[in-house]
């Protein structure tokens, strides 16, 4: 009984608050076009809502088996051999395919206002482009308003209100004083948000000093969220920047070289030794360059906690590109820290396959054609960032395990599980257990994929992947126990995504007391001491 109730509940909630489906196709069309073209044809979502998975090789990060997989009203019920179902179940046959968890994307920037313009993919874009490529959800950066942590919530609330996939938050910490210090005591109690970002970088704009800094890691610390860092020496690359513009270079690859990666080095491993410093947990975002892995591998065989998380761009690519003569060519591949010439990116899958790096993300921050000319004459007006949250599954596997680097169990690791451990959402997200949510993908090994501006689903007229082709593609997506993807398809509703809350004192956090107890007993010290008489 209880069952129907909740099977009628949902049937209210899809009526009464989803779009028609032609109210969904024009609101995906307005979206944008590709080379003028309209990207139509977006189908409402599969309307049973139960679902088994037959024959696959199911794998988590740890494990793999045979087995089939039921899903019923957006939960994992049920995972072993043999399920039999009645005539009300969707059945999809994955035999001779791997049954994994959705990827989760832990850095990304959807409708983000940057460099004076706005990101091309919204929340509804964008997320459209992740499931299509097999991520079934995404922690996204809210940049505060005017220095405001609840002002910019609000306003990234209301950017969200068209998801179509699970979304969580980190916060952006821009400057300091008492109010924001209480604002983040409230966003981790009663708004779900356990990170909190510092740049290094963007002098005059997102940059903070070590002050600051400091003063942030202490706050996180006292919070129980995780302080993660965008690395880059922010005095030193405007010296940089400064230098090309003198040297005549104001084309894409004077972005390169103004910030090279010692630069990147240099302010990844004061981050870390500010961290040790408070004895809290570091997250360094989109590690670009052996510099900066280098850093994060002495930390961590210090035994001291820093994650660091590569992107895709930086595994898949070198900056060649930045040298094209076609300006628009060279200008789509400008992000920050940038891609770097080529033996950074080998080193960093050597450095994600032996765990030196935990997790891949995207940056995924995209600018069209005509955006990106915003700099035509001077590269510090490019706006930066690239694609991927489309991208990201495919090249992760053609890379990392199709070259033999990685196991199936290790990809899930670092696209899914270890996302959802270090932001507090594992096992009901990055696994497929029983009472786990319904975020599935089919990812046949044996089929290819190819990667378009045309094809893809992101509103970008350009795409830095353009042409790379691979094996292991994503055939199916399941979102919250729908089928969202199927057929080179998509099945999605605007606003049935749900904002996902993260609790603070992740894993990360274990042991920290007791190590802070043992540092002041090893102190000995205030000292007692006397004064002698003359």
């Amino acid at each position: 009984m209880s069952s129907q109730l909740i099977s009628l509940a949902s049937l209210l909630l899809l009526l009464f608050t989803f779009p028609s489906q032609s109210e969904s196709d024009n609101l995906f069309c307005d979206a944008g076009t590709v080379h003028g073209e309209p990207k139509c044809g977006i189908k409402s979502s599969s309307s049973s809502s139960k679902i088994l998975i037959k024959g696959g090789t199911v794998v988590n990060a740890h494990h793999q088996e045979i087995a089939d997989v039921y899903v019923e009203d957006g939960i994992i019920v049920a995972v072993h051999p043999n399920i039999k179902v009645g005539d009300d179940v969707t059945v999809l046959d994955a035999t001779g395919k791997y049954v994994m968890p959705g990827g989760i994307d832990p850095h990304t920037h959807l409708a983000m206002e940057f460099m004076g313009t706005e990101t091309i993919d919204d929340f509804f874009s964008g997320q459209a482009a992740a499931l299509a490529g097999g991520t079934t959800m995404h922690i996204d950066f809210i940049i505060p308003v005017d220095g405001s942590l609840t002002a910019g919530f609000e306003a990234y609330k209301k950017k969200a209100k068209n998801s179509c996939m699970d979304y969580g938050f980190h916060m952006a910490i821009t400057k300091w004083n008492e109010v924001v210090s209480e604002e983040m005591e409230v966003m981790v109690k009663e708004k779900g948000i356990n990170s909190f970002k510092f740049f290094m970088a963007y002098k005059g704009s997102f940059m903070i000093n070590d002050d600051l800094l400091l003063e942030g890691l202490k706050r996180c610390k006292s919070l129980g969220a995780l302080a993660m860092v965008h690395a880059e020496n922010g005095d030193a690359v405007f010296e940089g920047q400064k230098r090309m513009i003198e040297l005549g270079i104001t084309g894409p690859e004077g972005h390169a070289l103004s910030r090279p990666p010692l630069l990147e080095g240099e302010a990844t491993s004061r981050a870390i030794r500010l961290a040790k410093f408070v004895n809290t947990p570091l997250y360094v975002v989109h590690v670009m360059s052996i510099d900066a892995m280098e850093e994060i591998s002495k930390a961590r065989k210090s035994g001291q906690r820093v994650i660091g998380e590569p992107v895709v761009s930086g595994l898949a690519l070198d900056d060649s590109w930045l040298w094209a003569s076609d300006f628009l060519t060279a200008a789509k591949y400008v992000m920050s820290p940038p891609i770097r010439a080529s033996g950074h990116d080998k080193a960093l899958q050597a450095a994600l396959a032996t765990g030196v790096l935990q997790l891949v993300g995207t940056d995924h921050c995209t600018f069209n054609s005509t955006q990106k000319t915003y700099g035509i004459d001077d590269f510090r007006k490019i706006p930066n960032g690239v694609n991927g949250i489309e991208e990201r599954m495919h090249l992760v596997w053609d890379t990392m395990v199709e070259t033999g680097r990685i196991s199936v169990t290790d990809y899930v690791r670092i696209t899914s599980t270890e996302c959802a451990r270090i932001f507090n959402i594992y096992p009901r997200k990055g696994a497929i257990l029983v009472g786990s949510d319904a975020d599935i993908i089919i990812l046949n090994p044996n089929s290819s994929f190819e990667i378009t501006a045309t094809s893809h689903h992101s509103r970008s007229d350009t795409n830095v992947y353009e042409g790379r082709r691979g094996k292991g593609k994503v055939e199916v997506t399941i979102a919250g126990g729908r089928i969202v993807w199927e057929n080179d398809e998509l099945k999605i509703v605007p606003g049935s995504g749900k904002y996902i809350e993260m609790l603070p004192f992740s894993y990360l956090y274990d042991g920290i007391e007791k190590a802070d107890a043992k540092y002041f007993s090893s102190l000995k010290a205030p000292v007692k001491r006397f004064t002698s008489t003359a």
